[in-house]
């Protein structure tokens, strides 16, 4: 279980974080040693308190969070906080306990007041991250948890672990040459003109250019070049007899820069299309999760209902359990009524036990229906990611490719500017 705390002010700030709507469940589980039992009121509360103190930060605030598949039930995680709350020096402080559920995850959050009301001065803190790691150690090996790398060796940590989404970018497969072969000879021999040869490589992705010194070549959509002659395997002679006009191809950077031009475009609507794809099948996972999450709070009220209905059969059950009147003073001198009243405690703690075990059973059900969608939102923005960041660096190559070209005419045009002879002048000079 990692354990992350600090101290800290700003106490209306983190009750309206504690209690923000954007988890799919909130439950204040504790407000103890406060005057209010409202989280809010009782931070607040602390706040007050504090003015009378030179204590700027003055509640410490911890998070629990278990690792991401365990089922940990409330009272592994009360006992959790009763550890850091002894480690940390904080025995007997005023404390709040709000749990979280989201995307398939549970995790409690503990604020403590740091004032000391009887001696009006805030709880010394100490070397607190030193103490939390230690104590987050101990809960790992404790439950047979698998301990993260960060946390067996804390020079092992990774500075750039960071929560965003993973930068991936598919490598792409290499063409197989006797596959490039093949294409070039069968456009060959389904062709008797250079058009019609022009088109059936355009139908396997390339363009036939002009080349600077091995006449026709093709150019395919990654910008490569390919010697017409050479992959088809016959001599260059035989290539010219059938295709004679050669002016009216473009060069190979010419070829480049329109392939260039119209990947851009294609890449550019295919990244749109995969977009609003993907955003409509998130928004019907998203409706589904917000549907699951109802049902869930559905289901936690309905238990709570019979819960709290089977609480005041038990109340009434214990009160008629104890006689009055002439009954009651008579059980009170023989000491009966002292042990009928703790066969009532035992079996209160017994319901309460109970209760809790059927709340934690019913989380630990709906964690799991949680969980599984929460696994298809992941796939699906992974697969996102990999597909839409694959087209944005194509993209964005192709791009590249084009600005290449409008730097070699700007260059070719500047070298022709310097290199072009300056006309002479007719006639007298009259400046002289």
């Amino acid at each position: 279980m990692i354990l992350v705390g600090n101290q800290r002010g700003g106490a209306k700030n983190l009750a309206l974080h504690l209690l923000k709507e954007e988890n799919e469940h909130v439950e204040v589980h504790e407000v103890r040693g406060f005057a209010s039992t409202n989280l809010m009121a009782a931070l607040n509360e602390t706040y007050a308190i504090s003015r009378a103190t030179r204590c700027k930060q003055f509640l410490f605030s911890l998070s629990l969070n278990p690792p991401k598949e365990e089922n940990v039930s409330t009272e592994t995680f009360a006992h959790a906080i009763e550890q850091a709350e002894e480690s940390l020096g904080l025995t007997g402080q005023p404390r709040a306990i709000v749990f979280h559920e989201k995307k398939g995850r549970r995790h409690c959050h503990v604020v403590w007041s740091r004032i000391n009301t009887a001696e009006m001065k805030a709880v010394q803190l100490s070397f607190t991250k030193r103490k939390l790691s230690a104590l987050s150690r101990e809960l790992f090996l404790e439950h047979g948890w698998e301990m993260p790398t960060g946390l067996r060796q804390s020079q092992a940590r990774d500075p750039r672990n960071f929560t965003l989404a993973q930068w991936q970018q598919a490598k792409r497969i290499g063409k197989d040459p006797k596959q490039i072969k093949a294409v070039f000879q069968e456009s060959w021999s389904l062709s008797d003109t250079q058009d019609a040869f022009a088109n059936a490589l355009k139908d396997h992705g390339y363009s036939l250019a002009r080349g600077d010194r091995r006449g026709f070549v093709a150019v395919d959509h990654r910008g490569e070049v390919f010697a017409v002659s050479k992959w088809i395997g016959i001599k260059a002679k035989e290539v010219r007899t059938r295709l004679t006009n050669e002016k009216n191809l473009p060069s190979v950077d010419e070829a480049r820069s329109q392939i260039a031009n119209d990947m851009s475009v294609r890449l550019s609507a295919l990244f749109q299309e995969q977009s609003t794809v993907f955003s409509a099948r998130k928004a019907e996972l998203e409706e589904k999760r917000q549907a699951l999450t109802r049902q869930h709070k559905s289901e936690r009220q309905k238990l709570s209902d019979t819960q709290n209905l089977h609480w005041q059969n038990k109340q009434q059950e214990w009160q008629k359990s104890l006689n009055k009147g002439v009954r009651g003073l008579f059980d009170r001198i023989t000491g009966k009524r002292k042990t009928i009243e703790k066969r009532i405690e035992q079996d209160l703690w017994q319901v309460q036990m109970h209760q809790q075990q059927e709340r934690d059973t019913l989380i630990f059900s709906q964690l799991e229906t949680s969980r599984t969608l929460q696994s298809r939102i992941d796939r699906l923005e992974a697969l996102k990611s990999h597909r839409l960041d694959d087209l944005e660096h194509d993209v964005s190559q192709y791009q590249d490719m084009r600005e290449q070209r409008i730097e070699q005419l700007e260059k070719q045009r500047q070298e022709q500017n310097r290199t072009r002879p300056v006309p002479r002048q007719r006639g007298p000079d009259w400046a002289r």
